[in-house]
């Protein structure tokens, strides 16, 4: 196909032929094998989380990530309690704007875009402020690149016996995460993010007691998350409302294939190397990593040379030509642009891109004031270079080519 390019964006993403012919099948809502697919998802994703089945639930929400975040925001949190938002990124800021928007009772935490909530001052919060029922924060915040620590914010929620819900949206199923062993009460991400599926609906991991407990206090109707789950579990997988057919077949199938790849451990260590790979290709290209600290495997961040100008959308479009959708910055204090590293890509991908990269700083004159050569080759044989070590210490088992 003539529009046929590979995303490097932190999702939607590149799903594999397999998952996209999921699609041409068209499903009734009320059929019972298509409510068991529903089932099984539910339980698959359970065991992802590490969760035991008598004390976590799946509920599976249509609509976008932002979507599942505002049904917990708006259904856990009831008129009388407050939740501490933690923020560090654009994710962050749209749960202040949720909450805003709702009339939820908040109180933001907020870090610059480049550090992590500290869990000392979330401790600090929560003792000042006894009214704080429910503590929010971001997992992998996609503005930098950043991966919060929400388990030691996790351990201090849970010391003031405070509700914990985590934005996991772009790190589940890439990163490993023990919902109930760090003790997350509800964490939510998107079908079209690590588990490689496409968009049109989020999935919300819930410690059951605490879901019973939010039964009433829902300020929106269609995002209602117990009476979401409520429908699930007494029709057995029926949706309350149209699911997303489709993308619920896709999913499926997305998740199967994460399995077969040998689940999260492979699946991590894969987008752990592009990213490592990525990284040591692009700082031998000229290219400075924005964060110091607490990058983390999914997106990157970078700067551009110094003594260069880049106009992005000229470079955007010189890449996309040629087969790669890169990410514009999403700081507004620096000229920045991403790389995401996750979804059907694997190292060649990440060569290729890169090569990309060296031939346009070639063809616009940056590459001298980038790196000391004009010499597109020379520019590429540097990046081999910085690139063969982190190849060869490769974990076994894990793919470098689709």
């Amino acid at each position: 196909m003539a529009n046929e390019y590979k995303l490097l964006t932190p999702g939607p993403l590149t799903t594999t032929h397999t998952v996209k012919e999921e699609m041409l099948f068209d499903h009734c809502t009320w059929d019972e094998d298509y409510q068991q697919i529903t089932q099984k998802i539910r339980r698959q994703l359970l065991e992802l989380a590490h969760c035991d089945p008598s004390e976590y639930t799946v509920v599976l929400m249509q609509g976008s990530g932002t979507f599942g975040v505002e049904s917990v925001l708006t259904s856990v949190i009831g008129k009388d309690e407050k939740v501490l938002l933690c923020t560090n990124g654009a994710y962050g800021d749209r749960q202040v704007k949720i909450c805003e928007h709702a009339g939820i009772n908040y109180v933001q935490y907020a870090e610059p875009y480049d550090r992590i909530p500290d869990a000392n001052k979330v401790d600090e919060y929560l003792r000042n402020d006894p009214s704080i029922t429910h503590v929010s924060m971001i997992h992998s915040e996609t503005t930098s690149g950043l991966l919060n620590d929400i388990a030691a914010v996790a351990t201090v929620a849970k010391s003031h016996g405070c509700t914990f819900m985590v934005d996991a949206m772009s790190s589940f199923g890439g990163v490993d995460i023990p919902v109930a062993g760090w003790g997350i009460d509800f964490l939510v991400s998107s079908a079209n993010k690590c588990i490689q599926g496409v968009p049109g609906f989020s999935f919300i991991i819930c410690n059951k007691a605490k879901l019973e407990a939010s039964k009433g206090k829902a300020r929106s109707l269609s995002l209602d998350l117990w009476d979401q789950w409520n429908t699930l579990e007494k029709a057995n997988g029926k949706w309350r409302y149209t699911s997303p057919t489709h993308v619920v077949l896709a999913f499926s199938k997305a998740l199967d294939e994460m399995f077969a790849e040998g689940g999260i451990p492979m699946r991590s260590a894969r987008y752990q190397l592009n990213n490592d790979l990525l990284i040591a290709r692009m700082r031998a290209l000229g290219f400075r990593v924005f964060l110091a600290d607490h990058q983390g495997p999914i997106i990157t961040t970078f700067l551009y040379p110094e003594g260069t100008s880049f106009d992005f959308h000229d470079m955007y479009e010189f890449i996309k030509e040629r087969g790669y959708a890169i990410y514009p910055g999403k700081l507004t204090d620096e000229e920045t642009f991403r790389l995401g590293n996750i979804g059907e890509i694997y190292t060649d991908d990440i060569e290729k891109v890169t090569e990309l990269l060296a031939l346009y700083m070639g063809e616009r004159g940056l590459l001298e004031a980038a790196t000391g050569s004009a010499s597109v080759p020379d520019a590429i044989a540097a990046m081999d270079a910085a690139g063969e070590p982190i190849k060869a210490a490769a974990p076994a088992g894990v793919k470098l080519t689709a």
